[in-house]
């Protein structure tokens, strides 16, 4: 129609995976033609300005291709910080008419794609174009969890889907629920070709193939581990694939993780009798799992484990999770639903291949049901019967390592504190005692294994 305005699709990412995966949705047909694709590039890292952005990374050129320009938000907003800014509601009008100029929109209408719309730049992004459609990907395990805050119905009734990966086939995303959203997968073939093509043009240090390759994840600085109990779990890693027979091993650090971890290792596998390759750079697990076709990979709760067997048919093994379910906190911190996919679905890498049955498709959404109610009950209230119905059957020895005591007194699920006891959580000098006792208990623990 002559005069009508043209659309804009601005497509938001912060990682390589996170284009790669716009790049297989915009490959599957995923997105209406437009009358220009823009690829808006975030860098979110602490200190930007000594971090490479995405768009430098190998094979960023490859994915490029699918877009007509690629923008920076770092640079529209400067000296902001992308993880930390989003305009004053009265500012949002100047915000949008500047953008508009900056970028060359004009009148064009805008449809955006974000990803982590309950946090900043997304939420930013959405609130500075208010009238614009949203569509949300997820890259990861976190899409099957709940919203991790509520989200303005300014915002969150604007989402039309939810892009995810079927990391987990018959699992489905409680990500935005709350609204009603469509979950549409973008189909493993097509991602695993674009990876492919990220494969092609990474070059990866000399690795031995077939090895058995162990995946970092940094999560001392989450705060979740100190980095001494990090650095023991990736001396278990190394020890339980050396006691599975592994005599080849890989390590991939995260890229921000501290070289002495690595010397670590080099002398435990010195002391096993196992060749270890320390491989550096910032490739994508998955571009590791193409050019080395690992025997094994293990980790701790990376999505990386579950893409290796979705995608590439490679057996994976956890490690750590255990400690990691006790140690997350608050109980609804967002990387609690990984941990607990993972723990439910891989083997444990110390135990015996195939020595417990992951649950079933119809099994695991029960217990996330459970998990994601505990977790934002205000957020996906309707899940109570369900968690209800689950902690009543199936709360055992195994499965109660997934829940609180205390955040089920709270909430008065099953497996609540007895009634008699149900003050001892908020007595604070019982608590005030216990914090002591679980400090001295890690005191110990730590004495025990020098």
């Amino acid at each position: 129609m002559p005069g009508h305005p043209r659309t804009a699709q601005i497509f938001l990412a912060s990682t390589l995976y996170g284009a790669a995966t716009l790049a297989a949705a915009l490959d599957a047909g995923l997105f209406p033609a437009a009358g220009r694709r823009l690829l808006l590039v975030a860098n979110n890292a602490a200190v930007p300005e000594t971090t490479p952005g995405l768009d430098l990374a190998p094979g960023f050129d490859r994915l490029r291709t699918r877009f007509d320009d690629v923008l920076s938000w770092n640079d529209a907003i400067s000296p902001l910080h992308p993880g930390g800014w989003s305009p004053r509601p009265d500012d949002v009008p100047l915000w949008e008419r500047h953008l508009r100029l900056l970028w060359d929109l004009g009148t064009d209408d805008v449809a955006l794609v974000l990803e982590s719309l309950q946090v900043d730049p997304a939420l930013a992004v959405a609130r500075i174009f208010p009238d614009a459609p949203l569509d949300v990907y997820a890259d990861g395990l976190m899409s099957y969890g709940p919203t991790r805050s509520r989200l303005d119905p300014l915002v969150g009734t604007r989402v039309r889907r939810l892009l995810h990966l079927d990391l987990v086939p018959g699992l489905r995303p409680l990500l935005l629920r709350e609204f009603g959203v469509r979950p549409d997968i973008v189909p493993g073939e097509v991602v695993t070709k674009v990876l492919a093509e990220l494969a092609d043009a990474t070059s990866l240090p000399p690795a031995p193939e077939g090895a058995a390759l162990l995946l970092g994840q940094y999560l001392s600085a989450l705060e979740i581990l100190t980095p001494e109990e990090e650095e023991r779990l990736h001396v278990r890693m190394l020890r339980g694939a050396a006691g599975r027979g592994h005599r080849d091993v890989v390590f991939k650090p995260h890229p921000t993780a501290p070289a002495r971890w690595s010397r670590l290792l080099e002398e435990e596998a010195d002391r096993l009798g196992v060749r270890l390759t320390v491989l550096e750079g910032t490739a994508l697990a998955e571009v590791v799992f193409q050019r080395l076709r690992p025997a094994l990979v293990a980790g701790c709760f990376s999505t990386a484990l579950v893409t290796a067997g979705a995608f590439y048919g490679l057996p994976a093994a956890r490690t750590g999770t255990d400690l990691l379910l006790d140690r997350l906190t608050p109980y609804e911190n967002s990387n609690r639903v990984p941990v607990t996919i993972v723990d439910a679905l891989l083997p444990a890498l110390e135990g015996a291949p195939g020595d417990t049955a992951p649950p079933d498709a119809a099994g695991l959404n029960e217990l996330l049901a459970a998990v994601g109610y505990a977790m934002q009950p205000r957020v996906v209230p309707d899940l109570r019967p369900a968690a209800e119905r689950y902690l009543a059957r199936h709360l055992n020895a195994r499965t109660r390592r997934y829940f609180k005591r205390r955040r089920l007194t709270v909430l008065g699920l099953p497996g609540a504190l007895p009634a008699r006891l149900a003050f001892l959580p908020r007595n604070p000098t019982v608590r005030r005692l216990a914090r002591r006792a679980r400090v001295a208990q890690r005191r110990l623990r730590g004495k025990g294994r020098k």
